[in-house]
């Protein structure tokens, strides 16, 4: 895919990291860390799926707002990173939250990311939670765990996350801030403010944006006036790369290019992943989103599913041979036609271990609900 450049400081980045030489981050994986990733994209996809079919079959209340069709951003973004970089996600990245660090081991009780456990429990609005029952979905985060608390106000974290690393880089460390952001944000002026920042200090920081076409139901050629969302990167001297987001291997590559480059001191760059949003801005938006959004539209921008791409080239590695390769036909289906025969067995079991903790779990008592309004004394 191509790379946006800016200034001398992104021409430089596109010298030292341009996308077509013969090495790419991507070449480095080996075939189990590749079998990782396509178990990962699984695990996002039927979280999704899940929790939907319980809504529906009313055992969850709240709003959801889906990740799928667009589970290569989240995975290929997080596989590359070190247990101590930061993250901060956003609504549509419920999966990254237990999906950060886990290329180590799913169930490790030392792992920089949240369990599984807990992330059910926040969706069912328990007091094992994060939140402790005070959201049912992504306003969590973990100081411990370095996950910067997901906001309401996409792009008010990215000054949080300049902070972060700015004082991670006084105290000697070497994190890296990953950011998740929409499209739409990009025309918010703190969007603007807090990258020109994290550029003048050359902070370790990458601003990864899920361009779905659709900021809740305004289109993309109403939010952005470039032609490509990575073009913003031009104005403020830094790298802006475009990845094919239904390509969890570009993905990766193109995430992984600029967090060595923000780790080398160089400073912060943005990621554009081109991806589409399968169903509505959130559940209470999908009848709304049939309207404003055609069947074609849609039915091109579920075309490539990011599970079957990866699939494909698993294959064309051999790494998937035989029956193997043709095993969980996830792809394609939404969550009323995916089954748990779809989903590799340890994603199912995965999941339920998360879920049946979620109900097994006590929701909070009454005298909870002052705390964490007012100051309490010490």
């Amino acid at each position: 895919m191509s790379q946006s450049t800016g200034a001398a400081t992104a021409e430089k980045a596109h010298v030292v990291i341009e996308p077509n030489l013969a090495s790419r981050p991507q070449d480095l994986l080996t075939p189990e860390d590749r079998l990782e990733i396509f178990r990962q994209l699984y695990l996002a996809r039927y979280f999704d799926v899940r929790l939907i079919k319980e809504k529906r079959r009313g055992k969850l209340r709240g709003t959801l707002y889906s990740s799928h069709n667009q589970e290569a951003v989240l995975v290929g973004s997080l596989f590359g990173l070190k247990p101590n970089d930061w993250i901060s996600p956003i609504h549509r990245d419920m999966p990254a939250f237990f999906l950060k660090d886990m290329r180590g081991g799913w169930r490790r009780s030392d792992r920089m990311g949240m369990s599984i456990e807990e992330v059910c429990a926040q969706v069912w609005g328990k007091i094992d939670s994060p939140g402790r029952a005070r959201d049912n979905w992504s306003h969590i985060g973990s100081r411990a765990k370095h996950i910067i608390h997901s906001t309401s106000m996409l792009a008010g974290t990215i000054p949080v996350a300049a902070g972060v690393v700015y004082a991670d880089r006084l105290d000697g460390g070497d994190a890296v801030a990953l950011t998740f952001n929409g499209e739409g944000s990009t025309a918010q002026g703190i969007f603007h403010e807090a990258i020109n920042y994290a550029a003048v200090r050359k902070l370790p920081m990458v601003t990864i944006i899920e361009n779905n076409q659709w900021a809740y139901g305004t289109p993309v050629h109403l939010e952005v006036p470039t032609a490509d969302v990575a073009d913003r990167a031009r104005g403020f001297g830094i790298p802006g790369f475009i990845a094919d987001g239904q390509d969890v291997f570009d993905v990766y590559d193109k995430v992984m290019q600029a967090i060595e480059y923000a780790r080398s001191g160089q400073g912060p760059s943005i990621v554009e992943c081109k991806t589409f949003r399968a169903y509505g801005h959130g559940d209470h938006d999908d009848d709304r989103a049939n309207k404003y959004r055609s069947p074609e539209e849609v039915e091109h921008g579920r075309a490539r599913d990011p599970i079957a791409v990866c699939r494909k080239r698993l294959i064309e590695l051999g790494i998937l041979t035989g029956e193997e390769a043709s095993l969980y036909q996830a792809e394609g289906k939404n969550a009323v036609e995916a089954t748990d025969e779809d989903f590799p067995k340890e994603v199912v079991q995965y999941l339920n271990e998360g879920i049946d903790f979620a109900l097994a779990s006590d929701i909070p008592s009454a005298e909870e609900g002052a705390m964490w309004v007012f100051k309490e004394n010490a």
